[in-house]
């Protein structure tokens, strides 16, 4: 009998690297193969072992462009890196390695390629991040989240960001949040982190309900949460939530950031007010919300020009209009990549010698 293909996943530091990769990771164990997972000691520290994965570490961490005591540390614990993730690898022998994003996947996918392991990268942003770009022309295949310009032909697949499957049992969420029949709710959240832009201007502009009858659920992110206070009974305040998809099923509108959690707002068919943050790498965040402004999904307001009154007038005028309302949700159900999860695993699989990928 064969032995089941053994697949390494390399993702690490925000859980919108770690959830994607964990959502590949579900689809390859519904294979019947193995998965462990190399990262850090950030999200995936936590993530990783609750979703029933080995997880083994590396330290490893960004280099700092600005401060360069910072980034000679960086250097050094990169090197150290390196050799842990060969040894890693060597000792794993896996059949195939995937870079699911974060410093970490760099990391190790240049150890998979020196060691010949087939390599798969996944990018989940509207550019590609400088470790892909190097270890491109090492990989089997690089599964993107959106169309590059320049980056199509047999290399490239555009599959769209893994994302959990969506959640579907609405009266059980409506259970857990409180949530009566018929209410409207406004799902505001930056990240596990949490964005402070956004907490400071929704606190204010929905200190009092946006809407009859409105309730707000506001997820802050551990960062900020224990400096904030609720204002009042209409809002539900949090430090983050987990089984995300629960909060997105019940919501009605939501207000974030444009990072790759925009791909698990079109998997519940949301429509969005997208505040992308001004520091990504590449404005990666604004292109990312200009691709769901641009099909009808969003509304644009950027970080500088965000205030309590225009997110209170921005929200007001949605949800007055629910015909508006409906059209983008449509629009957002529209974009989803449900089996995103499923291809960049057929490419693992495929990569590992065990199954062709989908179109081969």
């Amino acid at each position: 009998m064969t032995a089941p293909a053994r697949i390494v996943i390399a993702a690490g530091g925000t859980a919108g690297h770690v959830v994607p990769a964990l959502a590949v990771a579900d689809a390859l164990r519904a294979d019947g193969c193995e998965v462990v997972f190399v990262g850090g000691e950030r999200a995936e520290r936590e993530l990783v072992p609750a979703a029933g994965y080995e997880l083994r570490t590396i330290a490893v961490e960004g280099i700092s462009r600005t401060n360069p005591l910072k980034a000679a540390r960086a250097v050094g614990k990169a090197v150290g890196g390196a050799v842990a993730a060969r040894r890693i690898l060597k000792q794993l022998k896996p059949d195939a390695v995937m870079g699911g994003g974060g410093y970490v996947a760099g990391t190790v996918g240049a150890a998979a390629a020196a060691l010949r392991i087939p390599l798969v990268l996944t990018e989940a942003d509207s550019h590609l991040g400088i470790s892909n770009k190097l270890l491109a022309r090492f990989a089997r295949r690089l599964c993107l989240a959106f169309p590059l310009d320049g980056r199509d032909g047999g290399k490239y697949l555009v599959t769209g960001r893994p994302v959990p499957p969506p959640a579907s049992d609405l009266a059980a969420a409506r259970e857990r949040f409180g949530i009566a029949e018929g209410e409207t709710v406004v799902l505001v959240f930056g990240g596990s982190l949490g964005a402070r832009s956004i907490n400071t201007a929704a606190l204010e502009a929905f200190a009092t309900p946006p809407a009859a009858g409105a309730r707000i659920l506001h997820a802050a992110g551990k960062r900020d949460y224990d400096r904030l206070s609720a204002p009042g009974d209409h809002y539900d305040l949090r430090p983050y939530i987990d089984r995300f998809g629960e909060a997105l099923l019940v919501s009605d509108l939501v207000v974030a950031r444009s990072g790759g959690s925009i791909f698990e707002v079109a998997a519940h068919g949301k429509p969005a007010i997208l505040i992308p943050y001004p520091h990504a790498a590449a404005d990666h965040q604004t292109a990312n919300a200009r691709w769901m402004e641009r099909h009808g999904a969003a509304v644009i307001v950027p970080d500088g020009e965000l205030t309590a009154e225009r997110l209170g007038a921005e929200v007001g005028a949605l949800l007055a209009d629910r015909d508006r309302l409906a059209t983008m949700a449509a629009a957002s159900a529209a974009l989803a990549r449900p089996d995103a999860a499923e291809a960049i695993a057929a490419e693992l699989l495929a990569a590992a010698g065990r199954a062709p990928a989908p179109g081969a």
